[in-house]
């Protein structure tokens, strides 16, 4: 039973499970949750859908999931997803460093007829702390996630944080 107990602790008070409680608070404290959310589990398992980053640009170059198509937050323009977008119905799934820039870009993609809008739980920090792998600006497999600051990056458990970017 002691033994029951001591490892029962131990998995409530790893670095994940803390992590993702902390994540779990950010996105009850932004998020109203009006554009559902996927898990990275469910992401990782689906074909033929549309991956859209709603981080800035900078971001984006440091790295970003495989194929996806960079949007913006602060630059958002619907005007340029929709062609990209031809079918209204297409599986579209969102992702910021978390999950909350990527709410507000998916509610506004809901309100122009996107009908399968999906958020990423815990954005690219969840899946890469996950283990899933995430691509530089040159197509190439990369440790680096910007990490947003140094508030937010204190959620991002592997990989190598990045802060400040260069310019191209």
């Amino acid at each position: 039973m002691r033994f029951f107990l001591i490892t029962l602790i131990s998995l409530a008070f790893s670095p994940k499970v803390l992590s993702q409680n902390k994540i779990d608070k950010i996105l009850k404290k932004f998020n109203t949750e009006s554009v559902p959310y996927i898990t990275v589990e469910a992401l990782n398992g689906m074909n033929h859908i549309v991956v859209l980053d709603a981080r800035e640009k900078d971001e984006f170059q440091v790295s970003h999931l495989k194929d996806a198509i960079w949007v913006g937050a602060k630059t958002f323009e619907l005007d340029s997803v929709i062609p990209k977008i031809e079918n209204r119905n297409t599986d579209i799934v969102v992702y910021c460093s978390i999950g909350v820039r990527s709410e507000n870009i998916g509610q506004k993609l809901m309100e122009a007829g996107f009908s399968n809008v999906k958020n990423l739980y815990g954005g690219i920090f969840e899946w890469k702390n996950t283990g899933h792998s995430v691509y530089d600006s040159t197509g190439n497999e990369t440790e680096k996630v910007h990490a947003f600051s140094k508030y937010w990056g204190k959620l991002l458990k592997k990989g190598e944080k990045v802060y400040d970017v260069p310019p191209q």
